[in-house]
C-alpha cells in the first residue's frame, strides 16, 4: 500500500539543488546544496547517500517527485530525465511540481499575496502570484516572465516577495513599492525538496500522478541548447 512506502523528491531547477525522502511521518531526510552547474555529477551521489541514510533500497521507493520549472535549462533536463528514468525502471508513479509552487507554499500562512521571483536574466523574472482565500491556498495567475516594471505595475496590495534574486532587486522593489513590498527571509526563500515532497505526497495519496511519457519541463523561454546554465 502506498502509505507504507517512501517518496523520493528531486529538485534541480536552479544551482540550488535538493533531494528528500518523505513518508507517512513526514520528511525523513533531506540534502540541499549549491551545484555550481554540476547537476548531472552531483544528483545521483546525493540520492544514493540519502537512501542509505534512511536505510532504504531503491525498491523501497514508492513514487518519484520532480521540480518541473521554470529554472535552469540544464538543471531541469537533468532532474526530469533522472526522475523519468527512475520511475520507469522502478515501475512507480511520477509527480511533477512547478518550481514557483515550492517557493510560495512555505509562506501560505500569510494573509499577503505571495509572489516568488526567479531571475531569468535578460532583465526578466519568472513569477506568479499566490494567495490563501477561504482557507484554500492557490496560484492566482499563470507563471510568466516579467520585467521589474511589469511586476511593479501589477502590485496593488501588500505583497510578500520570495525566491532567488539579487539584493539590488530587493532595494529597487523597496524604493518603487514602499510599504506594499515585504520580503521573505533567506531561509524562507530557500527551495527545499522537503516542500516538493510534501506537495507531491498529497497528490500521490489522491492518486493524482503524471504520465512519464507526457511530462516535460516548464520552459517560459525556449532553451538555447548551446548556452550551458542558461535560465528560462
Amino acid at each position: 500500500m502506498t502509505h507504507l512506502r517512501s517518496l523520493l523528491a528531486l529538485d534541480t531547477a536552479t544551482d540550488t539543488a535538493s533531494v528528500a525522502v518523505y513518508d507517512a511521518t513526514g520528511v525523513r531526510a533531506e540534502y540541499t546544496w549549491h551545484t555550481a552547474g554540476r547537476h548531472s555529477q552531483s544528483l545521483m551521489p546525493h540520492v544514493d547517500r540519502l537512501l542509505a541514510q534512511c536505510d532504504l533500497r531503491p525498491a523501497d521507493v514508492g513514487a518519484i517527485a520532480v521540480t518541473l520549472g521554470p529554472g535552469s535549462y540544464n538543471g531541469l533536463r537533468v532532474g526530469v530525465a533522472t526522475a523519468k528514468g527512475l520511475a520507469l525502471a522502478l515501475a512507480i508513479p511520477l509527480i511533477g511540481v512547478p518550481t514557483l509552487n515550492l517557493l510560495a507554499y512555505p509562506l501560505r500562512w500569510t494573509a499577503l499575496t505571495v509572489q516568488p521571483l526567479l531571475d531569468a536574466r535578460r532583465g526578466e523574472f519568472a513569477t506568479a502570484r499566490y494567495r490563501t482565500q477561504r482557507q484554500r491556498w492557490a496560484r492566482q495567475d499563470d507563471a510568466r516572465l516579467a520585467t521589474l516594471d511589469e511586476i511593479c505595475i501589477g502590485v496593488d496590495r501588500r505583497t510578500l516577495f520570495c525566491g532567488e534574486f539579487a539584493p539590488a532587486v530587493t532595494e529597487e522593489l523597496k524604493q518603487r513599492l514602499g510599504s506594499l513590498a515585504r520580503f521573505a527571509s533567506p531561509s524562507d526563500s530557500l527551495r527545499r525538496a522537503g516542500v516538493l515532497a510534501e506537495l507531491a505526497w498529497a497528490r500521490w495519496q489522491a492518486h493524482d500522478t503524471d504520465d512519464p511519457d507526457d511530462l516535460e519541463p516548464i520552459y517560459l523561454r525556449r532553451p538555447p541548447i548551446t548556452e550551458p546554465g542558461s535560465r528560462p
